[in-house]
């Protein structure tokens, strides 16, 4: 008969590397690396990404693993979570790194000439022209938030504005296309 496999014990891992076991460090990579690096690949799609993704990941764990608390989920469960967060945060922030000028911005909302396959604003001259009737730095707001799926605090970085203006651009310029578009 083959021994059954010994059981991985992640909360004992996570306990040793907040007493400063590297061991348990490197133990938990070797079992988990693997397939954490796989979940990231899929998340991120860029494979030298997911390679730091999961290096930065394993240095949370390292750096975190005292906060680590059994009554809100299991051990391989937070590693998983923690991984999957900066996998995530890569993703959006990655998203939002492009700063639209006017000129990309007018391009992207160009409807093409030739009626071609341009799905974003399909049916939309009306859109466009809503859009068009809001002040620049409120249609910027608008294509970060909607476009690029920028949260307003990142909006407020990118456009260099308080986070309170850009959250009433944001508020004004939706009420604005509501009305408009009705």
């Amino acid at each position: 008969m083959n021994a059954p496999a010994v059981a991985f014990d992640y909360e004992g891992c996570l306990a040793a590397c907040a007493q400063g076991d590297r061991r348990a460090l490197q133990a938990l990579y070797e079992h988990e690396g693997a397939r954490l690096l796989g979940v990231v690949q899929r998340i991120a799609r860029d494979p030298a990404a997911a390679q730091d993704i999961v290096h930065d990941a394993f240095l949370r764990i390292w750096t975190r693993a005292a906060s680590y608390d059994s009554t809100r989920g299991s051990a391989r469960g937070w590693v998983y979570s923690v991984t999957r967060h900066l996998a995530l945060n890569y993703v959006r922030d990655s998203r939002c790194q492009t700063d639209l000028d006017e000129t990309s911005m007018v391009a992207a909302l160009t409807l093409p000439a030739d009626g071609g396959d341009m799905q974003l604003w399909s049916g939309s001259t009306k859109i466009y022209r809503c859009l068009e009737r809001l002040q620049p730095a409120a249609q910027r707001c608008i294509l970060h938030a909607y476009v690029d799926g920028c949260s307003n605090a990142e909006i407020a970085i990118l456009l260099g504005a308080p986070l309170g203006t850009v959250k009433a651009w944001i508020k004004r310029s939706l009420k604005a296309l509501r009305e408009c578009m009705t």
